[in-house]
């Protein structure tokens, strides 16, 4: 096997080739964000998720400003952070577009609760963090939201989904185990 880098995406300007690659061996947390409202319901797996402070309680969420889903996430404003298990992850690839389900048939799958104004939350999620967009800051092509949040489910148990070299991976609780709790 060979160490040497090789260009994955042809067409573009080398530094940004090189930041793509770069990234891709960034190990990130699988996460599905999910919105409804006046503007409608849709959903999106992101790993471009991180926390801000916890006083108050805010994440930073970033979402590609061309992505038609974009104009929906910015008019609702309410949304649902769901932390993925690796038990779920067929649902990051439905929710990335990987299968070929559409919007619709994703959240008419038997995973979701109705959360605070109706957005959906993902039952077996590790985590559910529901809360407002408070405020969003244009950066290159994607957009940078701060979600408030105000309303938080945690599980203690289930392995976590990580994404890292372009695929998922599981990612056990094996520390648990071996400490005995």
């Amino acid at each position: 096997m060979s160490t040497e880098s090789t260009p994955v995406h042809t067409g573009i300007d080398p530094l940004r080739q090189q930041f793509r690659q770069a990234m891709a061996h960034l190990g990130a947390a699988v996460n599905v964000i999910t919105t409804a409202g006046v503007h409608g319901r849709c959903g999106i797996t992101a790993s471009a998720v991180c926390s801000v402070t916890d006083t108050p309680p805010t994440l930073l969420v970033c979402l590609n400003r061309s992505s038609a889903m974009h104009a929906v996430f910015d008019g609702n404003r309410n949304v649902c952070v769901n932390v993925l298990p690796a038990s779920l992850e067929n649902i990051a690839r439905h929710f990335a577009g990987m299968t070929g389900l559409s919007m619709e048939e994703r959240f008419q799958l038997p995973v979701w609760d109705e959360g605070d104004n109706g957005v959906p939350v993902l039952r077996g999620a590790l985590a559910s963090l529901q809360g407002t967009i408070v405020e969003a800051k244009d950066v290159g092509s994607h957009a940078v939201m701060f979600v408030e949040t105000h309303e938080i489910r945690v599980r203690s148990d289930g392995d976590s989904l990580i994404y890292f070299d372009r695929n998922f991976h599981r990612v056990p609780r094996a520390w648990k185990a071996a400490a005995g709790q």
